[in-house]
Protein backbone atom coordinates (compact mmCIF):
# COMPACT_ATOMS: atom_id res chain seq x y z
CA UNK A 1 0.00 0.00 0.00
CA UNK A 2 1.85 3.44 -1.10
CA UNK A 3 2.43 5.91 1.37
CA UNK A 4 -0.59 8.28 1.61
CA UNK A 5 0.17 10.77 4.19
CA UNK A 6 -2.01 13.01 5.80
CA UNK A 7 -5.16 12.47 4.15
CA UNK A 8 -8.48 14.80 3.94
CA UNK A 9 -11.55 13.41 3.58
CA UNK A 10 -13.66 15.90 1.63
CA UNK A 11 -17.60 15.80 2.65
CA UNK A 12 -20.83 17.66 3.82
CA UNK A 13 -20.09 20.72 1.26
CA UNK A 14 -22.75 23.05 0.35
CA UNK A 15 -25.29 20.86 -2.02
CA UNK A 16 -28.72 19.40 -1.42
CA UNK A 17 -27.14 15.94 -1.20
CA UNK A 18 -24.75 16.95 2.15
CA UNK A 19 -26.62 14.75 4.19
CA UNK A 20 -25.50 11.58 1.94
CA UNK A 21 -21.88 13.00 1.51
CA UNK A 22 -21.60 12.92 5.54
CA UNK A 23 -22.66 9.76 5.65
CA UNK A 24 -20.54 8.68 3.24
CA UNK A 25 -17.49 10.59 4.42
CA UNK A 26 -18.00 8.81 7.72
CA UNK A 27 -17.80 5.31 5.81
CA UNK A 28 -14.45 6.36 3.93
CA UNK A 29 -12.93 7.44 6.85
CA UNK A 30 -13.64 4.99 8.89
CA UNK A 31 -12.74 2.54 6.14
CA UNK A 32 -9.15 3.93 5.53
CA UNK A 33 -8.58 4.76 9.48
CA UNK A 34 -8.86 0.72 9.79
CA UNK A 35 -6.19 0.32 7.07
CA UNK A 36 -4.33 2.28 8.76
CA UNK A 37 -4.05 5.42 6.84
CA UNK A 38 -3.88 8.59 8.33
CA UNK A 39 -7.32 9.79 7.38
CA UNK A 40 -9.39 13.09 9.08
CA UNK A 41 -12.61 14.52 8.34
CA UNK A 42 -12.76 17.88 6.48
CA UNK A 43 -15.84 19.73 5.68
CA UNK A 44 -15.92 22.58 3.25
CA UNK A 45 -18.99 24.12 4.58
CA UNK A 46 -17.18 24.50 8.00
CA UNK A 47 -13.32 25.62 6.86
CA UNK A 48 -11.97 27.06 3.40
CA UNK A 49 -10.36 24.61 1.74
CA UNK A 50 -7.21 26.59 1.80
CA UNK A 51 -6.42 25.47 5.53
CA UNK A 52 -5.60 21.99 3.86
CA UNK A 53 -2.59 22.83 2.83
CA UNK A 54 -2.19 25.14 6.51
CA UNK A 55 -3.23 21.42 8.24
CA UNK A 56 -0.25 19.65 5.90
CA UNK A 57 -2.68 17.55 4.49
CA UNK A 58 -0.81 15.82 1.28
CA UNK A 59 -3.94 14.30 -0.18
CA UNK A 60 -7.67 14.85 -0.60
CA UNK A 61 -10.25 11.93 -1.44
CA UNK A 62 -13.43 13.95 -2.30
CA UNK A 63 -16.79 12.61 -1.23
CA UNK A 64 -18.61 15.94 -1.90
CA UNK A 65 -21.65 14.91 -3.26
CA UNK A 66 -23.56 17.14 -5.89
CA UNK A 67 -23.07 21.20 -6.61
CA UNK A 68 -19.53 22.73 -5.56
CA UNK A 69 -18.00 19.10 -4.42
CA UNK A 70 -18.83 16.96 -8.08
CA UNK A 71 -19.26 19.63 -10.77
CA UNK A 72 -15.52 20.87 -11.07
CA UNK A 73 -15.34 23.51 -8.58
CA UNK A 74 -13.46 21.73 -5.66
CA UNK A 75 -11.44 20.01 -8.24
CA UNK A 76 -10.20 23.31 -9.75
CA UNK A 77 -9.20 24.67 -5.94
CA UNK A 78 -7.82 21.31 -5.13
CA UNK A 79 -5.85 21.72 -8.48
CA UNK A 80 -4.49 25.44 -7.36
CA UNK A 81 -3.55 24.27 -4.27
CA UNK A 82 -1.30 21.30 -5.30
CA UNK A 83 -3.13 18.72 -3.60
CA UNK A 84 -3.69 15.36 -5.46
CA UNK A 85 -7.48 14.21 -4.99
CA UNK A 86 -9.44 11.10 -6.16
CA UNK A 87 -12.29 11.13 -8.81
CA UNK A 88 -12.52 12.42 -12.11
CA UNK A 89 -10.54 16.14 -12.98
CA UNK A 90 -12.72 19.78 -13.83
CA UNK A 91 -13.59 19.15 -17.22
CA UNK A 92 -14.94 15.62 -16.63
CA UNK A 93 -16.55 16.40 -13.41
CA UNK A 94 -18.32 19.52 -14.85
CA UNK A 95 -19.80 17.47 -17.79
CA UNK A 96 -20.89 14.62 -15.35
CA UNK A 97 -23.04 16.33 -13.14
CA UNK A 98 -24.74 18.10 -16.23
CA UNK A 99 -27.10 15.76 -17.84
CA UNK A 100 -27.94 17.42 -20.36
CA UNK A 101 -24.04 18.47 -21.83
CA UNK A 102 -23.05 15.20 -20.96
CA UNK A 103 -26.24 13.59 -23.21
CA UNK A 104 -24.81 16.21 -25.76
CA UNK A 105 -21.25 14.75 -25.59
CA UNK A 106 -22.41 11.10 -25.93
CA UNK A 107 -25.01 11.86 -28.87
CA UNK A 108 -21.79 12.92 -30.75
CA UNK A 109 -19.59 9.93 -30.52
CA UNK A 110 -22.72 7.85 -31.46
CA UNK A 111 -23.73 6.32 -27.96
CA UNK A 112 -27.45 6.11 -27.64
CA UNK A 113 -29.60 8.11 -24.60
CA UNK A 114 -32.36 8.41 -23.22
CA UNK A 115 -34.77 10.35 -25.32
CA UNK A 116 -35.43 14.23 -23.61
CA UNK A 117 -35.71 17.47 -24.34
CA UNK A 118 -35.49 21.01 -22.27
CA UNK A 119 -37.79 22.85 -20.62
CA UNK A 120 -38.20 26.71 -19.90
CA UNK A 121 -41.44 29.33 -19.17
CA UNK A 122 -41.87 29.47 -22.93
CA UNK A 123 -42.57 25.70 -23.41
CA UNK A 124 -46.08 24.56 -24.61
CA UNK A 125 -46.02 21.83 -21.84
CA UNK A 126 -49.25 20.25 -23.28
CA UNK A 127 -47.64 19.68 -26.90
CA UNK A 128 -44.61 17.85 -24.90
CA UNK A 129 -46.66 15.57 -23.23
CA UNK A 130 -48.11 14.92 -26.44
CA UNK A 131 -44.96 14.22 -27.85
CA UNK A 132 -43.78 11.99 -25.18
CA UNK A 133 -46.79 10.66 -23.83
CA UNK A 134 -47.00 9.49 -20.51
CA UNK A 135 -45.70 8.92 -18.29
CA UNK A 136 -42.91 10.75 -18.44
CA UNK A 137 -40.11 12.20 -16.06
CA UNK A 138 -39.31 15.64 -15.30
CA UNK A 139 -35.89 16.60 -13.54
CA UNK A 140 -33.03 19.28 -12.97
CA UNK A 141 -29.88 18.55 -15.14
CA UNK A 142 -27.18 19.37 -12.40
CA UNK A 143 -28.79 17.62 -8.92
CA UNK A 144 -27.72 13.87 -8.11
CA UNK A 145 -29.02 11.52 -5.81
CA UNK A 146 -32.45 12.22 -7.69
CA UNK A 147 -33.19 14.91 -5.70
CA UNK A 148 -36.11 16.74 -8.34
CA UNK A 149 -36.81 13.92 -9.82
CA UNK A 150 -40.91 13.38 -10.93
CA UNK A 151 -42.67 10.97 -12.72
CA UNK A 152 -45.58 12.85 -14.68
CA UNK A 153 -48.54 10.67 -15.04
CA UNK A 154 -51.60 12.74 -15.83
CA UNK A 155 -51.99 15.54 -18.37
CA UNK A 156 -51.35 18.81 -16.92
CA UNK A 157 -48.78 17.89 -14.68
CA UNK A 158 -45.65 19.00 -16.17
CA UNK A 159 -46.62 22.90 -16.14
CA UNK A 160 -47.11 22.33 -12.37
CA UNK A 161 -44.13 20.41 -11.85
CA UNK A 162 -41.96 22.95 -14.18
CA UNK A 163 -42.79 25.64 -11.68
CA UNK A 164 -41.60 23.48 -8.86
CA UNK A 165 -38.54 22.36 -10.16
CA UNK A 166 -36.95 25.84 -12.02
CA UNK A 167 -35.19 26.67 -8.68
CA UNK A 168 -32.71 23.59 -8.94
CA UNK A 169 -29.24 23.48 -10.36
CA UNK A 170 -29.15 23.34 -14.09
CA UNK A 171 -31.32 23.02 -17.05
CA UNK A 172 -35.00 21.12 -16.81
CA UNK A 173 -35.13 17.93 -18.63
CA UNK A 174 -38.35 15.79 -19.91
CA UNK A 175 -37.07 12.29 -20.80
CA UNK A 176 -38.93 9.57 -22.26
CA UNK A 177 -40.30 6.81 -19.79
CA UNK A 178 -38.32 3.76 -20.45
CA UNK A 179 -39.77 1.17 -18.12
CA UNK A 180 -37.64 -2.08 -19.59
CA UNK A 181 -35.50 -2.32 -16.12
CA UNK A 182 -32.52 0.05 -14.58
CA UNK A 183 -29.46 -1.32 -14.80
CA UNK A 184 -25.80 0.58 -13.05
CA UNK A 185 -22.12 -0.03 -14.02
CA UNK A 186 -19.19 0.97 -11.48
CA UNK A 187 -15.79 1.00 -12.85
CA UNK A 188 -12.71 1.43 -11.16
CA UNK A 189 -10.29 2.29 -12.93
CA UNK A 190 -9.75 1.00 -16.27
CA UNK A 191 -12.18 -2.31 -14.75
CA UNK A 192 -15.60 -2.28 -15.40
CA UNK A 193 -17.62 -4.02 -12.22
CA UNK A 194 -20.68 -6.42 -12.99
CA UNK A 195 -23.66 -4.99 -13.59
CA UNK A 196 -26.33 -4.06 -10.87
CA UNK A 197 -30.47 -4.76 -11.91
CA UNK A 198 -32.27 -2.13 -9.67
CA UNK A 199 -35.69 -3.12 -9.03
CA UNK A 200 -37.03 -0.61 -6.53
CA UNK A 201 -40.93 -1.46 -5.27
CA UNK A 202 -41.70 2.32 -5.26
CA UNK A 203 -42.69 3.73 -8.89
CA UNK A 204 -39.35 4.18 -10.06
CA UNK A 205 -35.85 4.53 -8.33
CA UNK A 206 -36.15 8.16 -6.70
CA UNK A 207 -34.27 9.32 -3.50
CA UNK A 208 -36.76 7.62 -0.95
CA UNK A 209 -35.78 4.09 -2.81
CA UNK A 210 -32.30 5.18 -2.59
CA UNK A 211 -31.85 6.16 0.57
CA UNK A 212 -34.39 5.69 3.02
CA UNK A 213 -36.07 2.34 2.23
CA UNK A 214 -34.58 -1.33 2.54
CA UNK A 215 -36.71 -3.19 0.34
CA UNK A 216 -34.99 -2.13 -2.94
CA UNK A 217 -33.83 -5.12 -4.84
CA UNK A 218 -30.28 -5.31 -6.19
CA UNK A 219 -29.73 -7.92 -8.74
CA UNK A 220 -25.72 -8.51 -8.58
CA UNK A 221 -24.62 -10.45 -11.11
CA UNK A 222 -27.41 -8.77 -12.54
CA UNK A 223 -29.75 -11.11 -14.48
CA UNK A 224 -28.41 -10.55 -18.00
CA UNK A 225 -26.80 -12.80 -20.56
CA UNK A 226 -23.11 -12.95 -21.29
CA UNK A 227 -23.32 -11.06 -24.49
CA UNK A 228 -25.72 -8.28 -22.80
CA UNK A 229 -23.38 -7.68 -20.12
CA UNK A 230 -20.22 -7.46 -22.58
CA UNK A 231 -22.51 -5.11 -23.75
CA UNK A 232 -23.28 -2.75 -21.13
CA UNK A 233 -19.77 -2.98 -20.14
CA UNK A 234 -18.38 -1.92 -23.27
CA UNK A 235 -21.07 0.88 -23.17
CA UNK A 236 -19.77 1.72 -19.55
CA UNK A 237 -16.63 2.05 -20.82
CA UNK A 238 -17.26 4.06 -23.94
CA UNK A 239 -19.25 6.52 -22.08
CA UNK A 240 -17.01 7.11 -18.85
CA UNK A 241 -13.92 7.51 -21.38
CA UNK A 242 -15.99 9.77 -24.15
CA UNK A 243 -16.57 12.43 -21.12
CA UNK A 244 -12.84 11.96 -20.07
CA UNK A 245 -13.79 10.09 -16.87
CA UNK A 246 -10.60 8.45 -14.32
CA UNK A 247 -10.54 6.70 -11.44
CA UNK A 248 -14.18 5.64 -9.76
CA UNK A 249 -17.65 6.22 -11.56
CA UNK A 250 -20.65 5.13 -11.89
CA UNK A 251 -22.71 4.90 -15.32
CA UNK A 252 -26.54 4.36 -15.04
CA UNK A 253 -28.60 2.94 -17.80
CA UNK A 254 -32.08 2.19 -18.51
CA UNK A 255 -33.50 -1.11 -20.53
CA UNK A 256 -36.84 -0.82 -23.05
CA UNK A 257 -39.04 -4.09 -23.82
CA UNK A 258 -36.35 -4.81 -26.47
CA UNK A 259 -33.36 -4.87 -24.67
CA UNK A 260 -31.69 -2.32 -26.55
CA UNK A 261 -29.61 0.01 -23.13
CA UNK A 262 -29.67 3.47 -23.13
CA UNK A 263 -27.48 5.48 -20.92
CA UNK A 264 -29.39 7.97 -18.49
CA UNK A 265 -26.39 9.66 -16.42
CA UNK A 266 -23.10 9.17 -14.83
CA UNK A 267 -22.11 9.31 -11.35
CA UNK A 268 -18.29 10.98 -11.41
CA UNK A 269 -18.51 10.34 -7.44
CA UNK A 270 -20.55 7.41 -6.72
CA UNK A 271 -22.28 7.18 -3.00
CA UNK A 272 -19.95 5.25 -0.05
CA UNK A 273 -23.19 4.41 1.78
CA UNK A 274 -24.31 1.00 2.85
CA UNK A 275 -26.96 1.46 0.43
CA UNK A 276 -24.25 2.50 -2.32
CA UNK A 277 -24.08 0.57 -5.66
CA UNK A 278 -20.42 0.64 -6.59
CA UNK A 279 -19.70 -1.01 -2.93
CA UNK A 280 -21.71 -3.71 -4.07
CA UNK A 281 -20.48 -4.61 -7.04
CA UNK A 282 -16.78 -4.39 -5.76
CA UNK A 283 -18.08 -6.96 -3.07
CA UNK A 284 -19.12 -9.07 -6.44
CA UNK A 285 -14.94 -9.42 -7.46
CA UNK A 286 -13.99 -9.92 -4.12
CA UNK A 287 -13.23 -6.28 -2.88
CA UNK A 288 -14.31 -5.44 0.36
CA UNK A 289 -15.37 -1.73 1.16
CA UNK A 290 -12.05 -1.09 3.40
CA UNK A 291 -10.13 -2.38 0.10
CA UNK A 292 -12.17 -0.47 -2.46
CA UNK A 293 -11.42 2.85 -0.54
CA UNK A 294 -7.77 2.22 -0.40
CA UNK A 295 -8.19 1.76 -4.61
CA UNK A 296 -10.12 4.55 -4.92
CA UNK A 297 -7.40 6.52 -2.93
CA UNK A 298 -4.55 4.76 -5.01
CA UNK A 299 -5.95 6.53 -7.91
CA UNK A 300 -5.88 10.18 -6.39
CA UNK A 301 -4.26 12.49 -9.23
CA UNK A 302 -3.16 16.10 -9.91
CA UNK A 303 -4.77 18.04 -12.63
Amino acid sequence: MKDFGKVAVLMGGFSSERDISLASGAAVLAALQKKGIDAHAFDPKERPLYHLVDDGFQCAFNILHGAYGEDGTVQGALQALGIPYTGCGVAASALGMDKFRSRLVWAGVGLPCVPFTLLNEHSDFAAVEAEFGLPLFVKPSAEGSSVGVEKIKQPGQLAEAYQRLKHFQGEILVEKAIMGGEYTCGILGERVLPSIRIQPTTEFYDFEAKYQRDDTVYLCPSDLNAAEEKNIQQLTLQAYRALGGRGCGRVDFLRDEEGRFYILEVNTLPGMTSHSLVPKAAREIGLSFEDLCVEILNHATLG
